[in-house]
């Protein structure tokens, strides 16, 4: 059998605004931008990827649910998703939980805030993972037995944490330096757990997609559905599963509605859920697999750049500066925070990781990769901005 896993991940950050010193001890709205028009309105944002990508991939997804009864898929949703469609858009939470209702899509566990919380905190990290479970367990009646690290960071020492938090599986990016000679295409133990299982993304299949589909100076540009196949068929001999992952906004947001991505989706669905001899399985049905061998991470991979490490977060003294002093403060946060709720929630939408992301200085295509997802005009207001949120947090904290 011809096993094919989607996963798709949707998630929008809380951008914090132009944060002047001079609004320090004045204000404490750090993430609703008064100008609905500006750079870091989360509600223009959310509003406009709806607009472009949210709402027609969930149009395509009901379809295909409805008309293909042997489609399935995976979804993993962090919370900042979660709230700010609660509070601009929440007819779409009623959409996904219709298609959940299904039995073929499968949500994925995930830190709440989209944080790199396991490499600073592992406290808070566990907390965010609970909070999401919480969230999940409240809204779609589900509670995830498989997890995705933020940015699918992994290395041996969180898969030992996400066992003992009751996770059976783990995504993972399928690096060549951590395959070597294996295939991608196959489930895996984690190594130093007792029963982990990993499930890597096929990066090269997944980007076609996800990066390269409307590059027209890609040799293989236009891509279509009978040559797509094909490299699946390929990848089949040897393996048994091939793991699609990328982000829901591959889907009209990265790649426009222009470029035909929704009618190749459309057809590719159709036409493996109707092939003799092969399949869609959600990512608890892929671990459910028998794993080949055993993967280890000694050092931290994710899926970002072309380092695939966490130079995209922690690569500069500027992110390493905001992250440190940052998470210095939480545990005078959660004190405080016994008589001011919403200093929490601040200090947690403050570890998301894009705000770090934004800060990152590489230069050439990764450079222009962080520039694209970024709301501010440079790295360095990005930082400045983020550093007087932490000196008002501060301030804060000694009232």
């Amino acid at each position: 059998m011809k096993n094919l896993c989607l996963y798709l991940h949707i998630h929008q950050p809380f951008r914090y605004r132009q944060y002047s010193i001079f609004d320090v001890g004045k204000s404490e709205n750090y993430f609703f931008d008064p100008n609905y028009n500006s750079k870091q309105s989360n509600e223009r944002i959310f509003k406009k990827v709806s607009e472009k990508s949210y709402r027609p991939t969930f149009s395509l997804l009901e379809k295909k649910l409805k008309e293909e009864k042997n489609f399935k898929f995976s979804l993993s949703i962090t919370g900042t998703w979660l709230d700010q469609a609660e509070m601009w858009e929440p007819d779409l939470i009623t959409r996904l939980q219709n298609m959940i209702k299904s039995g073929r899509v499968e949500i994925v566990g995930e830190t709440y805030y989209h944080s790199m919380s396991f490499f600073y905190d592992e406290a808070e990290f566990e907390a965010q993972i609970r909070l999401h479970q919480e969230k999940i367990k409240a809204l779609f009646k589900k509670s995830p037995k498989v997890f995705r690290n933020t940015e699918f960071a992994y290395n041996d020492n969180l898969g030992k944490t996400i066992e003992k938090l009751g996770f059976e599986a783990c995504l993972v990016e399928g690096w060549d330096k951590v395959l070597g000679w294996r295939s991608a295409n196959y489930v895996y133990s984690a190594a130093g757990t007792k029963s982990l299982k990993l499930l890597p993304k096929n990066y090269r299949l997944s980007d076609d997609i996800a990066f390269r589909f409307s590059d027209k100076n890609w040799n293989e540009w236009p891509l279509t559905v009978e040559k797509y196949k094909a490299w699946l068929n390929n990848a089949f001999l040897d393996g048994e599963v091939v793991n699609l992952f990328m982000d829901f906004e591959t889907f009209g947001e990265h790649q426009w509605r222009e470029t035909g991505i929704f009618d190749f989706m459309n057809r590719l669905i159709s036409d493996w859920a109707n092939d003799s001899g092969c399949s869609f399985l959600t990512v608890s049905e892929a671990a459910a697999l028998k794993p080949v061998g055993i993967l280890s991470f000694p050092e931290t991979v994710t899926w970002a750049d072309t380092e695939r490490d966490l130079s995209a977060w922690i690569g500069n003294s500027l992110q390493d500066e905001s992250m440190k002093r940052l998470y210095s403060l939480r545990n005078k946060v959660l004190e405080k925070s016994k008589s001011d709720k919403s200093l929490l929630e601040d200090f947690r939408r403050l570890t998301t990781s894009d705000h770090a992301y934004y800060m990152c200085t590489k230069y050439w295509n990764d450079g222009d990769v962080h520039a694209y997802f970024s709301a501010y005009d440079s790295p360095y207001d990005a930082f400045l901005f983020f550093q007087n949120i932490l000196r008002s947090l501060e301030y804060r904290l000694s009232q």
